[in-house]
């Protein structure tokens, strides 16, 4: 099958994700982490391009990046295959790091693209990790909060804020407020959820993720554990087809505990 031509920006603005293969938490520690921003600065000391904000998850990264007149392609393939080497190197194995190849959506307009902004940064939060988007280390948020002391010139806050207001002051804190507001955006995400729909697979593919995580634990443990519940949960919604009522058959809970997490 003859893939789809990638949607190129007149702006030269993407928003990027880029995902580990087969779900994996390739970017499980903090040193994965700080590697993998080395891995952008050493290719944009290389290219050029701007970055005005990321978000590193454990098995995905959101960037929003401003090419200009550079190949976004051959930015992307310097950063992965940098990120690759070191992290089979790590963990003494081969093959690939990432699942196919980077997922783009281009922004046009300068409303867009302060969602994009908003969205990239509220990535932990949507996923239950914390409740608000400065309690997250890993990503460019506090680039924008407190640029005189998390700024660096790598990541271009400083045109986003710019948007909002000519005063730094007034445009932080409005920054603020606008990135804690709840609002349904659509964006390109970490999966299209899978086929799995019967209680079986969805027991199979949480089994599965599970021990990739390092978590050889069992239903009876989730039951029982109410961080590792959330944690279930929100894999399971975001990863299957299985309904509600159906995930919490599967993890022997009230249907209202399901209902209660957010993604």
């Amino acid at each position: 099958m003859t893939r789809r031509a990638r949607e190129m920006a007149e702006t030269g603005v993407y928003h990027i994700m880029l995902r580990g293969n087969e779900r994996k938490s390739i970017l499980a520690s903090d040193g994965e982490k700080q590697f993998f921003l080395d891995c952008i600065r050493g290719k944009q000391n290389e290219t050029n391009f701007s970055l005005h904000a990321y978000c590193l998850m454990d098995n995905h990264v959101h960037l929003l990046i401003n090419i200009q007149d550079n190949e976004l392609a051959s930015i992307m393939k310097g950063i992965a295959t940098r990120y690759a080497f070191f992290y089979n190197n790590r963990h003494n194995r081969v093959g690939h790091v990432f699942q196919d190849r980077f997922k783009s959506e281009p922004i046009e307009d300068e409303r867009y693209l302060l969602a994009a902004v908003r969205y990239i940064h509220n990535n932990p939060v949507k996923a239950g990790m914390v409740s608000n988007p400065e309690d997250y280390r890993w990503s460019s948020y506090w680039a924008y909060i407190q640029p005189e002391l998390f700024g660096e010139e790598w990541i271009d806050s400083a045109s986003i804020l710019g948007i909002i207001a000519l005063d730094r002051k007034s445009a932080i804190e409005e920054f603020i407020r606008f990135s804690k507001d709840v609002v349904e955006e659509t964006f390109i995400d970490i999966e299209e959820k899978s086929g799995i729909k019967t209680l079986d697979e969805g027991g199979c593919i949480l089994r599965e993720y599970l021990k990739q995580e390092g978590l050889p634990i069992t239903i009876k443990e989730i039951k029982e554990n109410q961080e590792l519940r959330q944690k279930a949960i929100v894999f399971l919604r975001a990863n299957t087809q299985l309904s509600q009522r159906k995930i919490a058959i599967l993890l022997g809970i009230d249907k209202s505990i399901v209902e209660k997490v957010k993604l």
